[in-house]
């Protein structure tokens, strides 16, 4: 027996070998291993794009496609095809590492008890069989069938960009399902990983009020929305190339879509965000227990160095004054600050970056439409200066 943390027996965890993905490698879409995502990525590009730009060129169209206005007018088409897609499958194996390194790391570290790690791996289970689940895929296809039938009759912009004939109906039975269907898996693989941090979170973490990350040793699941950062940008990207389309064709100005851009950075930032809130109730309990549990120490220690030199009476507890460990008064102190001062949230500056500043970075573009970048930068170093 040792009280040396050891691996659970079943730790692997992979967001991405998923149903969806199966059926790539089924077609031979994807290799039997790993992802190489940006061979895949170039060829999604490909398959969607060019042969609107081939139809577009054999019939006289392709300088209303690619030059002058008609690369904005058609933004959204583009960046649909060029952009969204490729980047979505470029986050595959980022997503993945991250997601299967956090819930890889929760056994080593010690937050899983030994008599735990059976649970632990049941969890694991568990949460692969939700990730296959037959039912969830099926409802995601329905959706992705239903919105093509419906968009035959009501095209949206990308399908409508391209006129009448073949790339109008490209861009409606391809371009917009593809686009659609890796976007729901990507929010239910998002769904999955908050479940998945639910049900650890019920496991009887052995979380360290004092641990130095201020999370109880959870700091780690911080890189989580990291997993997330492409998908918020191209989902930003997509929204803004639909506003700086919208702002061409229609000559409104980008103040008529402040609000709703300033409520898409907030709902992109907070819902890629959202899954580390599962660890929350187990903080709070650990931070409450922490006050207890480390004023009871400071208590014995800082009243035993009292009776002991400023009274100048016999400490029957020698063994906490002695201890080498916790010695000074000032350690106590610390450790005593560490554990009053935990987060009830593992979330620090990191994540809200990690989300926020690929949900804004697609508005600088469309800023520039209306607003120089060089005055935006000025203003912007008049602030900070």
């Amino acid at each position: 027996m040792t009280d040396r943390p050891v691996a659970a027996p079943e730790p692997a965890f992979s967001l991405l070998d998923d149903p969806l993905m199966r059926l790539l490698r089924a077609l031979r879409l994807a290799p039997r291993e790993g992802f190489q995502a940006p061979a895949r990525a170039l060829l999604i590009a490909l398959f969607t794009w060019l042969p609107i730009a081939v139809w577009a060129a054999a019939t006289g169209r392709l300088g209303e496609l690619t030059f002058g206005d008609g690369i904005v007018r058609h933004i959204e088409l583009h960046v649909r095809c060029l952009v969204a897609l490729p980047l979505l499958v470029i986050s595959e194996p980022i997503a993945d590492r991250i997601i299967g390194a956090i819930v890889g790391n929760f056994p080593v570290s010690g937050l899983i008890a030994p008599g735990d790690q059976a649970v632990f791996a049941r969890v694991i289970a568990s949460t692969k069989r939700l990730r296959d689940s037959r039912l969830v895929w099926s409802v995601l296809a329905a959706i992705v069938v239903l919105s093509t039938l419906l968009g035959q009759a009501l095209p949206l912009d990308p399908a409508s960009a391209t006129g009448s004939g073949f790339g109008r109906a490209w861009a409606t039975l391809v371009v917009r399902p593809a686009f659609l269907l890796a976007l729901l898996a990507w929010l239910w693989r998002l769904i999955l990983t908050w479940v998945l941090f639910l049900r650890i979170a019920r496991v009887d973490l052995q979380l360290v009020p004092s641990h130095p990350d201020r999370s109880g040793g959870l700091g780690f699941v911080q890189f989580q929305p990291a997993a997330f950062s492409l998908v918020v940008f191209t989902l930003s990207g997509v929204v803004c190339a639909s506003v700086a389309q919208q702002m061409v064709e229609q000559h409104v100005q980008l103040a008529q879509f402040q609000g709703p851009l300033i409520a898409l950075v907030a709902i992109l930032s907070v819902l890629f965000i959202c899954p580390l809130t599962a660890f929350g109730p187990r903080l709070r309990r650990a931070r409450i227990r922490g006050r207890f549990d480390y004023g009871t120490l400071a208590g014995r220690h800082v009243r035993g160095l009292h009776m002991r030199w400023v009274e100048g009476k016999t400490v029957e507890d020698d063994a906490i004054l002695d201890a080498p460990e916790i010695g000074p008064a000032a350690d106590v102190a610390t450790l005593y600050e560490l554990a009053t001062r935990m987060r009830t949230l593992p979330i620090g500056l990191q994540p809200w970056l990690a989300v926020v500043v690929p949900a804004v970075l697609p508005l600088l573009p469309v800023a520039t439409m209306e607003i120089p970048l060089k005055e935006i930068l000025s203003k912007v170093l008049g602030m900070l200066t």
